[in-house]
Order: C-alpha cells, then sequence, then structure tokens
C-alpha cells in the first residue's frame, strides 16, 4: 500500500551552495500525490520532484519549475525514496535544501519521528523489463531486470582514503536507514577556492561534508572505511527517486554521477520498452510463487 507520514516534522539548516539558512517541514501528502516541493516563501508555489523538472546537475541536483529554482534536493529525496515514502509535501522557505550533515541521516531520523502511516490504495511499481546501458566515457550506468530495489556502485578516486571502493545493497527501509543514510558527500581541499569563485560550497565545512586534503580529512574521521561509495549510493536513490515511483531492478553504476543518475531516472520513466507499471496486487502471486 502507499505510505505518508503520521505528523508534521521539521529542521533548519543552511544551504551547502548558497550559504543561506533555510527550513524545511514535511507534511502528509494524500494518495497518488508524490513528492512535492513547496516554496512556502514564494506563495507555496508547487514543484514535483520527477525529471521532467530537473534543471542542473552540477555537483547537486537542482529542479525548477515556471522559472522557481529548488536545489541539491538528493539528499531528502533518497531518505524518503530509502524509507519507502510515496507522498509527502516538503515545504522550503528558500532556493536551496539544507545541508544538515552532509547525509541522509536527519531526514531519516525525522521520518522515524513523524512515523509512517499506511494509505487506502496499492502501490504502483516501475518494473525493469529490459536490460539498458547508458555511458560517458569511462562513467556508465546500468539497468537489469530484477525482483526487488538494487543498488550496485563503484567508484575510483586517486586518493590514498579512496582508491577503488565497490557497494552493493538491497535497499528497503531497514537497510537503508542501516547502511547508506549516514554517508555524507565529500569534496577536496584544492578545488575550494575554484568552487567558490562559481558561487558554489558557500556553506560547505567540515561539519556538514568529508573534506579531504592532499593525503587525509580535515574531519575527526570517517563513519565507514568506504563512506565515498555509499555516499554516491545515496545520491543515485535520490536522484532515481525522480523515475516517480518505486523500483524493481538492478541498477548498476560505475564513477557516475547526478547527470547519469537523472538520465537513467529519464530513461526508466520514459521508455515502455524497458520499464513496465505493475500493480502491488499483481506482483502478490508472483512472490507467492517464488517462496514455494
Amino acid at each position: 500500500m502507499q505510505t505518508t507520514i503520521r505528523k508534521p516534522v521539521k529542521v533548519s539548516g543552511i544551504g551547502l551552495h548558497t550559504g543561506c539558512h533555510v527550513s524545511v517541514e514535511l507534511k502528509p501528502a494524500p494518495v497518488d500525490s508524490g513528492i512535492i516541493f513547496r516554496r512556502v516563501d514564494l506563495q507555496g508555489f508547487e514543484i514535483e520532484a520527477v525529471r521532467r523538472h530537473v534543471s542542473r546537475v552540477v555537483l547537486a541536483t537542482t529542479l525548477m519549475k515556471r522559472g522557481v529554482m529548488l536545489s541539491t534536493v538528493e539528499h531528502i529525496l533518497s531518505a524518503l525514496y530509502g524509507s519507502g515514502i510515496d507522498n509527502i509535501y516538503a515545504d522550503v522557505d528558500s532556493l536551496e535544501l539544507p545541508i544538515l550533515d552532509g547525509s541522509a541521516l536527519t531526514y531519516v531520523q525525522m521520518l522515524d519521528e513523524a512515523g509512517i502511516e499506511e494509505q487506502n490504495k496499492e502501490r504502483t511499481y516501475l518494473r525493469v523489463i529490459k536490460e539498458a546501458t547508458l555511458q560517458d566515457g569511462d562513467k556508465w550506468i546500468r539497468i537489469q531486470p530484477y525482483p526487488a530495489f538494487r543498488v550496485s556502485y563503484r567508484i575510483d578516486f586517486v586518493h590514498p582514503l579512496i582508491g577503488s571502493q565497490a557497494f552493493d545493497l538491497q535497499v528497503n527501509p531497514d537497510s537503508y536507514a542501516r547502511e547508506v543514510s549516514f554517508a555524507r558527500t565529500f569534496g577536496f581541499y584544492s578545488e575550494v577556492e575554484q568552487l567558490l569563485k562559481k558561487g558554489l560550497i558557500r556553506g560547505g565545512s567540515p561539519e556538514n561534508a568529508v573534506v579531504l586534503t592532499e593525503d587525509g580529512i580535515l574531519n575527526d574521521g570517517l563513519r565507514a572505511e568506504d563512506e565515498f561509495v555509499r555516499h554516491k549510493t545515496l545520491d543515485l536513490i535520490g536522484d532515481l527517486s525522480l523515475c516517480g515511483y518505486p523500483l524493481l531492478g538492478h541498477v548498476t553504476a560505475e564513477k557516475a554521477g547526478h547527470s547519469l543518475h537523472t538520465d537513467i531516472a529519464t530513461l526508466l520513466a520514459r521508455n515502455t520498452s524497458i520499464t513496465r507499471k505493475v500493480k502491488e496486487s499483481e506482483l502478490a502471486p508472483e512472490r507467492n510463487a517464488a517462496a514455494m
């Protein structure tokens, strides 16, 4: 069945790129609403979290509708998708979501505080029925049929703390909260000055990102040795949510980023030869047969 939250919850912080103070309040939404951002500083202007509103993917995923922008949406979308939330209003009073600690952990904790409520309508899934790959040089992302939602990611950076890292997860609310939600965004100290000149990361600090020096980090420590690839997985899950439906399929990514993430979300949503919408009730007989 579809889900929303039982009661409103709110958090405040700063935007990673704008450096501006921003608050976001999550509120219950009726069935078939999806994830809807509302710019309460602009008379509640609504921006649906779907791939047709993606406008920029430079260091963050930005949505835009009729000239109204909302940036750095991937972490909150990841928390909602990973936690199995179908319908919610996210009321935001600025043009960027708060970065908080650089992960999705606070949002998952908010959802736990709010409580998840089952709604009186069955869920529709987007099932991958045919393999497809998108590639950009040595970066690629692939989707394959699979009976659940599974994500595999591999990254490779020339840095002693990163190197080559791989991570694989069958995603459900428990595994997402335990294995992915805590992983923080990361960046390189050597690039800070250049990014600031471009008007980016004005709110960035070791309080909300893992900052890599030439051979270490400015932070006290990592939350996991492979926190970097776990965060890329977190981002991918958030960007995949823009396909508009819970996904049944295996997504494999190699050195990808927001651009390829959102491109595959578009492919999933638009190409009916690759995906098919299925009702929850259609899946029950298959799952019962598999269990026998």
